[in-house]
């Protein structure tokens, strides 16, 4: 009789070891924010550019923010609203908060930038106040410009040449009264071309440069809500 009680109380130890250690990991996991929209270094930082700005991943979302990247777009926790003065109205609710809007604008690709270069052609420059006024109406919180360029070219001189195109449109909005804090400006070098692999073939020649050009161009993307 005694040898069987000894055993349940071991049973019993055991279970709530278990849970505590199941409780121990959801409680680690929950401090450990994801980066899964981020590109990573070995040692699981952030990998960030020659601006200063973190590498989001090909399928990054403005969900996946952190705040070490985009403080912009974490979501901060409300205040705790202050309790009542005794014997006053209640104080009446404020009208609920606009809801963000996301809009993607492609610019024409054929109206940014020439061969080799990330200096604004004329046409581009209208394309942009064209996306200007179309945006006006939204209080932007963020505007991300994603550069890229075509395949000819080395990897790191291409993804510079991103980032110079990048930049270039950037600039152009913060003439427009944009502020420098609110655009976003990054460079994907040729991994994300719009042209099909079997659309341009042939050696660097002025038939294929242009059929190219569709891969020289800058996305624009703006989330802010309407006025």
């Amino acid at each position: 009789m005694t040898y069987a009680l000894t055993k349940k109380q071991m049973a019993l130890a055991i279970s709530c070891v278990l849970a505590l250690g199941l409780v121990s990991g959801a409680a680690t996991a929950q401090n450990n924010p994801t980066k899964e929209g981020y590109l990573l270094d070995q040692r699981g930082g952030v990998v960030k550019n020659n601006f200063g700005l973190c590498w989001h991943t090909n399928y990054w979302t403005p969900a996946m923010a952190i705040e070490e990247c985009d403080p912009d777009l974490v979501k901060k926790p409300m205040a705790k609203a202050a309790e009542p003065a005794p014997q006053t109205l209640a104080a009446v609710a404020p009208p609920p908060a606009p809801k963000p809007a996301a809009e993607r604008v492609k610019l024409n690709a054929d109206a940014l930038f020439d061969f080799d270069k990330a200096v604004l052609r004329p046409a581009g420059r209208d394309a942009l106040d064209d996306f200007y006024n179309k945006t006006r109406d939204i209080n932007p919180e963020v505007i991300t410009a994603v550069g890229h360029a075509d395949r000819f070219g080395s990897d790191s001189y291409n993804q510079s040449l991103s980032e110079r195109r990048a930049m270039a449109v950037k600039t152009y909005l913060m003439g427009k009264g944009i502020a420098d804090n609110r655009i976003y400006a990054e460079g994907k070098g040729e991994k994300q071309p719009v042209t099909k692999a079997d659309d341009c073939k042939g050696p660097k020649n002025a038939k294929v440069i242009a059929c190219l050009q569709p891969d020289r161009r800058v996305e624009i993307e703006v989330i802010g809500t309407r006025k």
